[in-house]
């Protein structure tokens, strides 16, 4: 698994022992994830993942606070999906949520994956930036949304 880097302030770790779920929750309900879902299930959604973390970390305080996350559904070889990436508001317009895109694409484990996908609604401009295009051939792709009979909830 990729370990950690830093930036100024910032640090990007994939220690999922690090992981604020209750504000990675908090924040996933409010804006990605339907309302009502549990903190378990992201939890658990998340531990069957590849989780990255952005911590800030004030200079000489000793103390660091999760601002940021996104994980990656993979193989590792064919298929890298990334999803429920965000930066918060008090800690974005720094460039972080291009680094942190930047340190997925190029984590060890990450670097063979041929094919990424991901969905966004408002963040084109930033996956263009590392190459990211629209599908040129969306009526290929096919999705079920099981919400009611998902497994386990």
């Amino acid at each position: 698994m990729c370990d950690s880097w830093h930036r100024g302030s910032y640090r990007i770790s994939t220690d999922q022992r690090e992981i604020d779920f209750d504000m990675v929750h908090e924040f996933l309900t409010g804006s990605f994830w339907p309302p009502k879902t549990d903190r378990s299930t992201i939890e658990e959604a998340t531990k069957r993942s590849m989780a990255f973390c952005v911590f800030y970390e004030p200079p000489g305080s000793g103390k660091s606070q999760q601002v940021g996350f996104a994980r990656v559904i993979t193989d590792q070889v064919v298929l890298a999906y990334v999803l429920d990436v965000f930066i918060l508001g008090a800690h974005r317009k720094q460039g972080l949520a291009l680094w942190l895109m930047e340190t997925i694409l190029s984590c060890s484990d990450l670097v063979r994956v041929r094919n990424w996908l991901l969905k966004t609604r408002d963040t084109h401009e930033l996956y263009r930036k590392l190459g990211f295009v629209s599908l040129s051939d969306p009526e290929r792709y096919m999705r079920l949304t099981n919400f009611d009979n998902a497994r386990g909830s």
